[in-house]
């Protein structure tokens, strides 16, 4: 094939054509995979391999679809047939750090928890911390905006970003951004990168906002609860009252027994949903405190921890959660945001969806910012090409799930991203004068449109 040969002649043995390696490229952690094969896997190992990759896919028409670590849930990174599937993987060092004005420039392959662990040898943190920082990149994070359980207290990716490196898709490498904590000249492109899942640019480099290690102690606050609407209300509760933990999430009744059940742990009793909060920083033992009585007094059982250790025991319940659905069967995971006040609303329109469709929906959430992950269990199997397609009264069930976060205020993914499983559902939130521009921005960047086609702006 001339597109594979001429990868092969700029990129050596970077270029990948094995087929265990172009069905990995398939799938993502979605649980769902691209159809067909992609033609090769280019493992790049530097700007200059992202630039030679790119100059011959619009030299050739050839989609591009870039990845990470593959732990994306949306199906933005599937690769399937005809497409080149860009690995930025091995792209993983840290190229500078300077704790002077509290930032660092690192290549988008870099694991979160690997980033951090070398941060803190300078006294530094990024505080974006998706529950998968141990398996996450920090460019997928960017590529799609995930920001996991910290958002509440230390905002979004987009608040921990000041400039990105991106090569679009003619091979022309792009510095976009600043290296000042401000900056407004021209329009702002670092944050229309951000969360654009591929479809403008391949990131390549980014240079991040870090914060100092918080001194002071950490305490950890574990609340269970008679049902996920009591859970609900508390965490509402909690915000209502100003307290500002580092985390609070949420665990409704399904998946809190699913984690103990994946852990080996003793089952919760009957319809026990949880709230984990932490809290940090100088005054963490008095904000536990407040948001501890705030808890007590909404209901819960409430059990406080200063050991570190122990907290982190907690907490490695709730980052079990996508290792316990993986155990009830296929899984479509879902993203949905609502303003904090209406999380007790929005867990009531789940039980109703799961009544009305006879489906079994587990739910977490990062409550501190009313971000919910609703997973729609149902039981499939893959197709000969591997690929499982979710039953129609799944997709109707979703339908449902997704009109109700809108009709309270929210919004179609928090963190996840549009990818393919979202696309239909994209013009219902932006109207159609907006779709229409966004869609055109696309076209500006990557007038050819094989950055990563059939993802986001699809109808």
């Amino acid at each position: 094939m001339e597109v594979v040969a001429r990868l092969a002649d700029a990129l050596g043995d970077r270029v990948d054509v094995t087929f265990d390696s172009r069905r990995a490229a398939r799938a993502d952690k979605s649980g769902h995979a691209a159809a067909g094969l992609p033609i090769a896997v280019v493992h790049a190992e530097s700007v200059e391999d992202v630039q030679a990759t790119l100059r011959v896919a619009t030299a050739t028409r050839t989609p591009v679809v870039t990845r990470g670590a593959g732990t994306g849930l949306a199906g933005a990174a599937n690769a399937g047939d005809g497409e080149i599937a860009l690995s930025l993987r091995g792209m993983d060092r840290v190229l500078e750090v300077r704790p002077d004005d509290l930032l660092a420039v690192v290549e988008p392959g870099i694991l979160n928890a690997d980033l951090n662990e070398r941060l803190a040898e300078h006294g530094l943190w990024w505080a974006p911390d998706p529950a998968s920082r141990a398996i996450s990149t920090v460019g997928g994070n960017i590529a799609t905006g995930a920001g996991g359980l910290l958002c509440a207290k230390y905002g979004a990716v987009r608040d921990a970003v000041l400039a990105l490196d991106v090569v679009l898709a003619d091979g022309r490498l792009l510095r976009m951004g600043h290296r000042t904590v401000k900056g407004v000249t021209g329009l702002d492109l670092t944050s229309l990168l951000i969360g654009s899942e591929g479809t403008l640019g391949v990131i390549v480099g980014a240079t991040l906002k870090l914060r100092r290690i918080i001194p002071g102690e950490t305490c950890t606050i574990a609340a269970t609860f008679a049902g996920v609407r009591d859970a609900a209300s508390a965490a509402a509760a909690v915000t209502a009252t100003g307290a500002q933990p580092a985390i609070m999430e949420l665990l409704d009744a399904a998946s809190l027994a699913a984690i103990h059940a994946h852990l080996g742990l003793d089952a919760p009793p009957p319809g026990t949903a949880q709230v984990t909060v932490q809290t940090d920083g100088a005054t963490a033992a008095d904000d536990a405190a407040v948001i501890a009585r705030v808890l007590t007094g909404s209901g819960g059982r409430v059990a406080i921890t200063r050991d570190p250790t122990e907290g982190e025991r907690l907490l490695a319940v709730r980052r079990a959660f996508h290792g316990a659905m993986e155990r009830l069967g296929t899984t479509l995971i879902e993203d949905v945001s609502v303003p904090r006040s209406a999380l007790p609303a929005m867990f009531d329109e789940i039980s109703r969806i799961e009544r009305e469709y006879g489906l079994v929906i587990p739910t977490v959430a990062h409550a501190g910012d009313g971000n919910l992950h609703p997973n729609f269990v149902f039981e499939a199997e893959p197709d000969s090409a591997g690929v499982v397609e979710v039953p129609p009264r799944v997709w109707e069930a979703a339908d449902a799930l997704f009109r109700a976060a809108l009709a309270l205020g929210g919004t179609l993914t928090g963190e996840h991203g549009v990818g393919t499983l979202k696309s239909r559902w994209l013009a219902d939130e932006l109207g159609d004068d907006q779709w229409e521009i966004q869609r055109r921005i696309t076209r500006v960047f990557d007038p050819d449109g094989i950055l990563n086609p059939g993802k986001v702006f699809v109808r």
